[in-house]
């Protein structure tokens, strides 16, 4: 299949599995890539040794393209930048800041750059910092997400009216269903996370993964978002921090309840009560862990087919 997002980065389909922190490692971004998608290392949760070895061993089980996703609130950003610059990484994608600081570096160094966003005006913001691509990622996303809490409903056809370049649409796709859904509001790939989370390849925590594929609709909600907001399964530490918000603690108060290594600790190392558990909405319509070649395998399929049924709708216009 060929849109403009399969040629610039040379895959075959146009799914892209998202770059999760402490889910994404090589083996998963090797498996999607070997499948025709484009897999992603998440750098985030990675000192930058750790990103080296990933990305050499990425290099060794796959000739295909894959890329890093590069959060840059991270602290050892030009670090990390430097390592995918000798690395030869052909492909980043950035999120969680200002796309002008590290796009024009990345492309002197031959590499393709895609900017992940949750407005429209950031999306312009790309544009203007020389980006190849844009991700509009909606608010049913899981993990770190915009405090405009736009659906991807919404955002992505306000998104392609406003941006010429190529689109990959992301938050709330698991499925072929939603992939033609996107398609129909002007994306021209899809970025999957929850679905690749529970996957075999996965760096998740075993625990974390079955809990994925046990939740029900609204078993996630948005929260913490006087510091960062971000989507969590409601656990334990959830109903904490919410309790918190609604007396009305301080930003304070909740950074120090938060602390460091929450989502290590739950979706890393399978602290069910106490880490952050850090998965979308359309975890609700997850029910097995599968090989990501038979995730990527599973969406293209389910595409196909609703856009042939798609064409059996009646012409007619009253």
């Amino acid at each position: 299949m060929k849109t403009r997002v399969t040629e610039l980065l040379g895959i075959e389909f146009p799914i892209i599995q998202a770059g999760m922190i402490w889910c994404s490692g090589w083996e998963l971004a090797s498996a999607v890539s070997n499948a025709g998608g484009l897999g992603l290392i998440g750098s985030g949760s990675m000192y930058p040794d750790i990103l080296r070895i990933h990305i050499q061993k990425c290099k060794k089980a796959t000739s295909k393209p894959f890329g890093v996703n590069v959060p840059l609130l991270y602290p050892d950003i030009d670090k990390h930048m430097q390592i995918i610059v000798e690395e030869k990484v052909p492909i980043v994608f950035t999120s969680a800041g200002n796309p002008k600081t590290w796009t024009p570096y990345l492309k002197e160094h031959g590499i393709k750059v895609v900017h992940v966003v949750s407005a429209v005006k950031f999306a312009l913001k790309c544009v203007e910092a020389g980006v190849d691509a844009v991700v509009a990622e909606g608010f049913e996303a899981g993990g770190h997400n915009g405090r405009e809490e736009t659906t991807t409903m919404v955002l992505i056809p306000a998104v392609r009216d406003a941006i010429s370049i190529p689109l990959i649409a992301a938050g709330g796709i698991a499925n072929g269903r939603q992939m033609a859904a996107a398609f129909a509001l002007g994306a021209e790939a899809v970025q999957v996370g929850s679905r690749f989370v529970a996957s075999l390849e996965s760096s998740a925590h075993p625990a974390f993964k079955e809990t994925v594929v046990k939740a029900k609709e609204g078993d996630t909600q948005l929260t913490l978002k006087q510091l960062t907001p971000v989507r969590l399964i409601k656990n334990k530490f959830f109903k904490e921090v919410d309790e918190m918000e609604k007396r009305g603690a301080s930003v304070e108060e909740l950074a120090a309840h938060l602390g460091r290594g929450r989502a290590k600790k739950g979706m890393f190392e399978g602290d069910l009560d106490e880490g952050e558990l850090e998965i979308g909405q359309v975890s609700g319509l997850i029910n097995d862990i599968l090989p990501a070649a038979e995730i990527v395998k599973n969406i293209m399929r389910e595409f196909y087919d609703t856009l042939e049924k798609m064409k059996n709708f009646s012409k007619t216009i009253p």
